[in-house]
């Protein structure tokens, strides 16, 4: 049986810039209730980066300003709004574009609740560029539990074999539920540190990357890297991972990521290709043509199941 290429991604503040829209949101919020512009850092700080509960946030907002609105009436303005103002960048499009045609297989794993997170992966068109999707609440398992990793590569149509690990890498900005959950699964992982420096003891990304271009052009170039501590793909001899494609593939995502830094190890720069080894390729090998998008199941308009803290 063929083995895929698995390459996951969090949706919030790595897919899309969710940060970016909730300070659009807020913006206009303050101007419509002809409040201060310079307020635009409180609220920016009270959000949270979206972990913080939305019945806080906005609770707060409401005591801060006298606001004579129901929360329920704020959450549904800021719902339309933050949604309204994102979208998935062409930098991230032309790099999961490149990815595809390289002959991996996308997804998406995102904690949070099913209703937004679906509207935003419909909304911004990511939708027809992946070719499935796992979300807490209507999974009933949140990140870092390696279960949805499981139910997302299920969904993605990878064939459920042992070594499945092994194929599969995972993108994300949240240290503890991104790269906690790809060590936990087994996963080689890339963090997206957004200039923050890395923070946690007890595990480490593979690889680190400044956004989401530069990290799937770190993936497409590179050989050998090494795997999650511990895992079951730790046991396994690392296979040459780089195809003539795939470098091809690496220049397109380079040219928008303008640079990668650490690529990784037994990795050479050569000048003006940044990330593509100089060493001689491997023998390429050779993996099933991707496939038309299978439909999407359409996933229930409310869920009981968990949720878990993410941007909202």
């Amino acid at each position: 049986m063929l083995r895929m290429s698995l390459l996951l991604f969090d949706l919030d503040n790595t897919l899309l810039p969710r940060d970016a829209a909730y300070r659009s949101w807020a913006q206009d919020f303050l101007a419509e209730h002809s409040l201060p512009a310079t307020d635009i850092e409180w609220m920016s700080t009270i959000d949270g980066s979206g972990y913080v509960p939305r019945e806080t946030v906005l609770g707060a907002t409401k005591r801060r300003y006298g606001l004579d609105h129901s929360l329920d009436l704020l959450l549904a303005h800021y719902r339309r709004g933050i949604n309204s103002h994102i979208a998935c960048p062409d930098s991230h499009v032309q790099a999961l574009r490149a990815a595809r045609s390289a002959g991996w297989t996308l997804g998406i794993v995102s904690n949070g609740g099913t209703r937004p997170q679906l509207e935003k992966i419909r909304r911004t068109g990511l939708s027809a560029l992946v070719d499935g999707w796992v979300i807490s609440e209507e999974a009933n398992c949140v990140k870092p539990d390696p279960l949805i990793f499981e139910i997302a590569a299920q969904r993605c149509g990878v064939p459920p074999m042992a070594d499945w690990v092994a194929e599969t890498w995972m993108v994300g900005d949240h240290a503890p539920a991104d790269i906690a959950g790809a060590e936990a699964t087994g996963l080689r992982s890339v963090w997206l540190h957004h200039g923050r420096p890395w923070s946690e003891q007890g595990y480490r990304p593979t690889l680190k990357a400044r956004g989401l271009p530069e990290a799937v052009g770190m993936v497409l170039t590179a050989r050998n890297a090494p795997t999650a501590v511990g895992s079951r793909a730790a046991r396994t001899p690392a296979r040459p991972r780089l195809r003539p494609q795939l470098a091809r593939a690496a220049r397109i995502v380079q040219g928008v990521a303008q640079g990668v830094q650490g690529v990784g190890p037994e990795t050479q720069v050569i000048p003006g290709i940044p990330g593509v080894p100089a060493t001689p390729l491997p023998r390429p090998l050779k993996l099933p043509q991707t496939a038309q998008l299978p439909q999407t199941t359409q996933l229930p308009q409310t869920a009981q199941g968990r949720q878990a803290a993410q941007p909202a």
